[in-house]
């Protein structure tokens, strides 16, 4: 299993397997002109790839319609796009709780505590999990029965992936949350265990990632953790 993470914003990445490249929820395309070093897809720098491009739903912060426009420049590109979002009849679009087989590519989805979907995505033997806004939201405010409600509908969807073998879990750890920004991605980590964990949804504060580094309750599967600070960063996966 080898594969290159590269961080690109919020919760966009690249991940580029030996015959695939990924991209996730990007939406951020500045600066202009700019190359996957600066956290830009650049689609002439990735005209020769196999691409497959993913958007779990349609928030501003998880997708742009200009990926739609990589089309021009990539021959050999794909889309798997949720519910929600106006494909003009591109690519797949992709429903809660349902399988799809693209031949080399398989995915299954779940659905998000907030919009769209979540993506557990095969692909060169690999398995990757990317949340979007699947999460264990809590907020200052809710109600009781906001609260009860969200635990149960997230913790509903993470316990379908007991028992599956996940090599790259993408999982939300957004600052907004203060010391609950945890709350989901422990669960996640001791319910499903996958190799490794890419905390994500930070609006590009990713020094709050260091939270991971001290919470306790992180402390059992601490050294999965694969951390970032700069777009464009890269981070090597080979087991």
């Amino acid at each position: 299993m080898k594969a290159e993470i590269t961080y690109l914003y919020h919760s966009a990445f690249a991940v580029k397997t030996p015959s695939h490249f990924l991209v996730f929820d990007y939406y951020y395309d500045r600066p202009n002109g700019g190359h996957l070093a600066q956290g830009v897809i650049n689609p002439e720098e990735i005209k020769d790839e196999n691409v497959v491009v993913f958007a779990s739903h349609r928030h501003p912060d998880h997708y742009s319609p200009r990926i739609l426009s990589w089309r021009s420049q990539i021959p050999n590109i794909r889309y798997v796009l949720s519910e929600g979002i106006r494909t003009h009849g591109v690519g797949l679009t992709a429903a809660p709780g349902r399988n799809y087989d693209l031949g080399d590519v398989r995915i299954r989805t779940l659905k998000s505590t907030d919009e769209g979907v979540a993506f557990l995505v095969e692909v060169d033997g690999m398995k990757i999990y990317h949340a979007g806004d699947l999460n264990w939201w809590k907020w200052d405010g809710d109600s009781t029965e906001e609260a009860v409600y969200m635990e149960r509908a997230f913790k509903a969807q993470v316990d379908l992936l007991r028992g599956e073998t996940v090599d790259v879990a993408f999982l939300p750890c957004d600052p907004r949350q203060g010391k609950d920004a945890v709350l989901g991605f422990d669960y996640f980590m001791k319910t499903v265990s996958p190799r490794h964990a890419v905390p994500m949804h930070s609006f590009g504060n990713t020094d709050f990632f260091e939270i991971l580094d001290t919470d306790p309750r992180t402390e059992p599967y601490r050294k999965k953790i694969l951390q970032y600070r700069s777009r464009g960063e890269t981070m090597l996966v080979t087991d």
